[in-house]
């Protein structure tokens, strides 16, 4: 009996004073699952696991086989092999295709029109007309090189032309509409614009990828935390009942303390159960962002194995930070203010060039003109039909709409969305600053709350140190020290939910200013 009363308050000592939450005994859980795809060194940075093996957490998890997964680690992860942050990138070369794409409006263009006629031994016709037409971008000019010879008895008087062929050289010039700006050159500046667009689209997926690879994280954290303290709690439990029952045998204790241990064992034993159960959701929900790839091969899916573990949640990172640093870089590097300029631009240039549509449509076009080349050994050295100013072809075309209406229409659209989006913009630079504030303000809040909550926490570590002392006096019950004791594991738990929520606040500011804690 004395033997077992010495066993029973060594272990009291033993469990609760020092530091009691601070040491890491090796998980006892029943919760089971099947074995996973070991993790490539590539697809966690130095992470490399070989002992995935394992078919329970408590297995995988002893103290000699866990591997720290730093979350800076996972972000670079995620920002190396992810498919969403790979679909990010893809965004700018579609871009680029539409800048192509509206180049295409100014690539030189060969042309040939060929047509013949005979009918009853007659040749009423033969023409052929071919060319080269050059765009020019600067003013939209088209520089035309042309070549008729047509031949035949019933030929068109306009149309007749040496019997070597006809050459012309010419340009065709917008006066009015069209001079400065015209659908070409509108396309392509809206096309080059829209490549920012696609960049601002590009860093807020990516952004937004990173902020949600963050939650869950940080989800992960709290609920490995959750498991490991609801574990260490039924481990007491567990251990406590087995000493009462012991005690209770040899009729050192009531049977009924015997009850009220295995009732606390057993509620703990539960929780322990929920606990696994979240946790290895999490683990599931943070694989979905876990992807091996090497070069262009196809990304590949990975697993997370047992024995990788969070890291610890870094402290006081609000000290590092500046407001209104995060209110600068947000002003000029948030992803939406960023497009919604380019709109805004995109928007000017289409209103300038409706505005040209106003005009009249003026198009002014000459030539110069010459035989063709004379067959070899002719020696007619005659100008007349050579290039000179006097052999020429010159034309103007003429368009003008009386009302005006759909252009007018067209226009006043265009005005108006410009100034939707100018005030879309102002709105939303105030919400970016009120949102990088409101972060802001939480993070600070959460420090305050975590030291706290420490506080509090060291302060229930004493009350359970002196109810066990009484207890072991017996001068308390068990009652009171299971009470003390699980209020302990919930401030426990407490400190750890708010340390998650601490650092998704930190990456929610870092959000907020248009950038993400992969890259800060």
């Amino acid at each position: 009996m004395r033997s077992l009363i010495l066993l029973f308050g060594f272990w009291g000592l033993l469990l609760w004073t020092g530091p009691v939450f601070g040491q890491t005994p090796a998980p006892v859980s029943p919760i089971t699952r099947e074995p996973v795809i070991p993790v490539s060194s590539n697809a966690l940075s130095r992470t490399a696991i070989s002992a995935s093996g394992s078919t329970s957490l408590a297995a995988a998890t002893t103290p000699d086989s866990l591997i720290v997964f730093t979350a800076d680690e996972f972000y670079q992860a995620v920002l190396q092999h992810n498919p969403i942050v790979k679909q990010a990138a893809l965004l700018g070369l579609e871009a680029q295709a539409q800048v192509q794409q509206a180049r295409g409006a100014f690539d030189p263009r060969i042309f040939s029109d060929y047509s013949r006629k005979h009918f009853g031994n007659t040749l009423y016709y033969d023409k052929w007309q071919s060319g080269l037409l050059v765009p020019v971008l600067p003013g939209g000019l088209d520089l035309k090189l042309g070549y008729d010879r047509n031949t035949g008895d019933y030929l068109n008087p306009e149309n007749v032309v040496p019997p070597t062929g006809l050459l012309a050289l010419g340009v065709k010039v917008p006066v009015s509409q069209g001079l400065f700006i015209d659908a070409r050159r509108n396309a392509l500046r809206q096309a080059r614009l829209a490549v920012n667009l696609a960049e601002a689209d590009r860093i807020s997926l990516i952004n937004k990828t990173l902020l949600d690879a963050a939650k869950a994280y940080w989800d992960w954290y709290l609920a490995y935390q959750q498991f490991r303290w609801v574990e260490r709690g039924y481990q007491l439990a567990q251990t406590r009942f087995v000493a009462v029952r012991q005690r209770a045998l040899i009729g050192d204790a009531a049977a009924i303390d015997t009850t009220e241990a295995l009732i606390t064992a057993q509620d703990r034993q539960v929780q322990l159960q929920q606990a696994g159960v979240d946790l290895q959701n999490s683990r599931l929900m943070l694989s979905t962002f876990l992807w091996s790839s090497r070069d262009s091969a196809v990304p590949q899916p990975v697993d997370l194995p047992l024995a990788v573990i969070p890291q610890a949640a870094p402290p006081d990172q609000a000290s590092q930070l500046q407001i209104q640093d995060l209110l600068s870089r947000a002003a000029q590097q948030h992803p939406d203010l960023i497009k919604l300029a380019n709109k805004q631009q995109q928007l000017t240039i289409e209103e300038r060039y409706r505005r040209a549509l106003l005009l009249p449509k003026v198009s002014l076009e000459a030539s110069l003109l010459s035989r063709g080349p004379l067959p070899e050994g002719n020696g007619d050295g005659s100008t007349y039909y050579g290039v000179q100013p006097s052999n020429h072809k010159i034309g103007v075309d003429l368009a003008f709409p009386l009302f005006l209406r759909a252009e007018r229409g067209k226009l006043r659209q265009v005005q108006l969305k410009n100034q939707q989006t100018g005030l879309e913009r102002q709105q939303t630079g105030r919400d970016i600053v009120n949102e990088v504030q409101s972060y802001w303000n939480d993070l600070v809040t959460l420090e305050q709350q975590i030291a706290t909550q420490q506080q509090t926490m060291r302060n229930q570590q004493v009350l359970v140190r002196a109810e066990v002392e009484k207890f072991q006096m017996g001068e308390s019950s068990l009652f009171l020290v299971n009470s003390r004791e699980s209020k302990l594991i919930d401030l426990q738990i407490k400190l750890e939910e708010l340390r998650s929520k601490h650092q998704k606040a930190l990456a929610n500011l870092w959000y907020a200013a248009g950038s993400n804690v992969g890259v800060r």
